[in-house]
């Protein structure tokens, strides 16, 4: 559990931030340049993602993350580490179409859709094509911690903590991982 401590006081926001936010924050892509070793920098749209990760599923991502409140959108980091998988043209063709059949990102108006049946949505998509490469829970605290680290004091101080309820959650999807990756 203790290694999940430094991505658990990693807080997701609404919108772009400088880095890290003025609440000790980012939103879920911004997490994910970092998690995965690239340098922090402000993502306005899923185009603004390196090549590395998927056009659809951080387009996803980044409209769940600014459409749930504080309180849901920390539900979303279990999804930091996930989205470098960026596939073929067809296979990222396919994961727009699926997301597409559930929540229609390109209307007038996004269609509004509960945390839960987003979250439904972007499994789906992510089990389309290729995974996101295994990235170690301590490569990911390393990288996390480096920028952290990189922030004024006063910005950290302020960093909200989240409830216990989603570390033991995230306890258990990290023993789901080990056991995968044993296997």
């Amino acid at each position: 559990m203790s290694n999940f401590d430094h991505i658990l006081n990693w807080t997701l926001k609404r919108g772009s931030h400088p880095f890290p936010g003025p609440d000790g924050g980012t939103c879920i892509n911004e997490a994910a340049v970092v998690a995965h070793g690239y340098q922090y920098r402000p993502i306005n749209s899923h185009l603004a993602m390196p090549s590395c990760f998927s056009r659809p599923i951080c387009r996803l991502a980044l409209h769940l993350n600014d459409e749930a409140n504080d309180v849901q959108r920390q539900r979303l980091l279990p999804f930091v580490t996930r989205l470098a998988c960026a596939d073929t043209p067809e296979i990222e063709a396919q994961r727009a179409a699926y997301i597409r059949s559930h929540i229609d990102l390109d209307g007038p108006l996004p269609i509004r859709v509960s945390l839960d049946e987003g979250i439904r949505v972007l499994e789906g998509a992510l089990a389309i094509g290729r995974h996101a490469d295994p990235l170690g829970i301590e490569d990911a605290i390393e990288r996390l911690d480096a920028a952290r680290e990189s922030a004024p004091e006063n910005r950290m101080a302020r960093a909200q903590f989240l409830p216990a309820k989603l570390k033991g959650w995230l306890s258990k999807l990290g023993q789901l991982q080990q056991s995968e990756t044993a296997a």
